[in-house]
């Protein structure tokens, strides 16, 4: 169990003494009275609720949505250290491109042997359908969430890369709002990089990639529907961008090419940013009883007359049995070593990496290789006999399915709880497009585990966010 005085705290260094970008925060935390903070939390929750951003939890009963809790003490990076950050995103997003445009036409990564060749085709996320399909500017994943965190003695290192269709940007922007409302002083006492423009950055990066040959590319957000857990976030994003957001059933295909039904009759359609698996794009190509996709829809795509941004196959990238090869991509395709770190991985299917997992299961995070939100997922230190007998028996029976890693003692931050400020664990998922050029906005979505000693961020396992400022220099 890691020992609470080993835990990076953002805001505080290992003598107690206030980090140099947290002072100015410091100090007006210490002249506001805690009942003001508190009538501002029941402020936030109030304007929370009126405009919906709330997060629909699978299996939940009660009203099925519920907010996710927003904190109001900020977590604060320096311009340097964003700076360093940045770059490493860029360089893992770039190497990750490459893989995924290499693996669907050459293949020389699996040829040299640098990664097996059946872990990436035999994989469940490996579209075959994609083979020798050119995407425009050679970019599969148009928007990737990276999770970071930070552990040890305060090194980043990446947990996962979401490249199918990450959400979250929408808490993003509406805690930066949030907090503007709430504090105002605070942001012209500091000054905060702008993360507003994000909508505007992914309208003109989804532009950028559409067909070649289109002048004035018709782009639409399509969505599952209002029953999906992110329908805020698709909803939001479409609004803020200014386009359309449909159905499968508002889009139809007539001669290999998209459009969509109007009011004003049929309209093209040259890029979707898709909130939709790819199992449910088309239901000619993919899975028969889907109701969400668009029959058709790949021949459209194969033929180069649609963008879909994220592309179909990507989730082979971010697979988490694809993670361990992450920096060798990088030194691989960019010649470059990783400027990011990634978390020592046990992979099960291996055998010797099984017997070790199999030894110190008490002592380790066990992930399904499939899995997100958190679920599917052993904290060994935190687990009971029972949960850890399961797992043994899970690992056991299908070691493919699985990966293993040393618990990370995740920094920790200020966080406003029923008993006044005390230190929760976060992570972070910065938003990186990639386009003609690899942009982000300073910071992301700022995630916390809000019970006590949790390492668990998750929204849908209880999470909360926080608003995340990179100070300009």
């Amino acid at each position: 169990m890691v020992h609470p005085s080993s835990i990076y705290d953002e805001m505080n260094g290992a003598d107690g003494t206030v980090r140099a970008h947290y002072a100015g925060y410091q100090k007006w935390l210490a002249e506001t009275p805690p009942e003001r903070i508190a009538q501002k939390r029941a402020e936030a929750d109030l304007v929370f609720h009126r405009v919906g951003i709330t997060f629909a939890v699978y299996g939940e009963e009660e009203g099925k949505e519920r907010l996710i809790p927003f904190d109001v003490v900020p977590r604060i990076i320096p311009a340097q250290e964003w700076k360093q950050l940045a770059a490493g995103l860029r360089q893992r997003v770039k190497a990750l491109n490459m893989f995924l445009h290499d693996v669907y036409h050459d293949q020389n990564i699996l040829k040299t042997g640098r990664i097996p060749a059946e872990q990436v085709l035999s994989n469940s996320q490996y579209r075959p359908e994609m083979q020798g399909v050119d995407v425009p500017g050679g970019i599969y994943a148009h928007i990737a969430g990276v999770d970071v965190v930070r552990a040890g003695a305060g090194e980043f290192y990446v947990l996962e890369d979401n490249l199918r269709v990450p959400s979250g940007v929408s808490y993003m922007l509406e805690d930066r709002r949030m907090m503007m409302r709430l504090f105002p002083e605070l942001f012209s006492r500091h000054r905060v990089a702008p993360v507003e423009h994000y909508p505007d950055m992914l309208l003109a990066n989804l532009r950028a990639v559409a067909p070649q040959g289109v002048v004035d590319p018709t782009v639409i957000v399509l969505t599952p529907g209002a029953y999906n857990s992110a329908y805020f976030e698709h909803a939001f994003l479409a609004q803020q961008m200014g386009v359309e957001l449909v159905e499968g059933q508002d889009l139809f295909v007539r001669d290999e090419h998209l459009y969509m039904r109007t009011t004003q009759g049929p309209q093209r359609v040259d890029v979707i940013y898709r909130r939709i698996d790819d199992d449910f794009l088309d239901p000619l190509a993919f899975r028969a009883d889907s109701m969400l996709g668009v029959p058709g829809l790949l021949q459209v795509y194969r033929a180069g007359h649609v963008t879909l941004a994220n592309a179909i196959g990507t989730g082979v990238a971010d697979d988490k049995s694809i993670y361990p090869y992450v920096p060798d991509m990088i030194r691989f395709y960019l010649g470059e070593e990783p400027l990011l770190n990634n978390v020592p991985t046990y992979m099960c299917r291996k055998k010797e990496d099984l017997a070790y997992v199999l030894a110190h299961l008490d002592e380790l995070v066990v992930k399904e290789v499939h899995g997100a939100g958190g679920y599917g997922m052993l904290i060994g230190p935190r687990a009971s006999k029972d949960e850890i007998a399961r797992f043994r028996q899970l690992l056991t029976d299908n070691p493919e399915g699985y990966i293993a890693q040393p618990t990370l003692s995740l920094s920790a931050c200020p966080t406003f709880v029923e008993q006044g400020i005390a230190p929760r664990h976060i992570d972070l998922r910065p938003f990186v497009l990639s386009g003609k050029d690899i942009n982000m906005v300073p910071g992301g979505l700022t995630r916390v585990a809000l019970r006590e000693g949790s390492l668990v961020v998750n929204s849908s396992q209880g999470g909360g966010t926080k608003d995340t400022w990179v100070l300009e220099e």
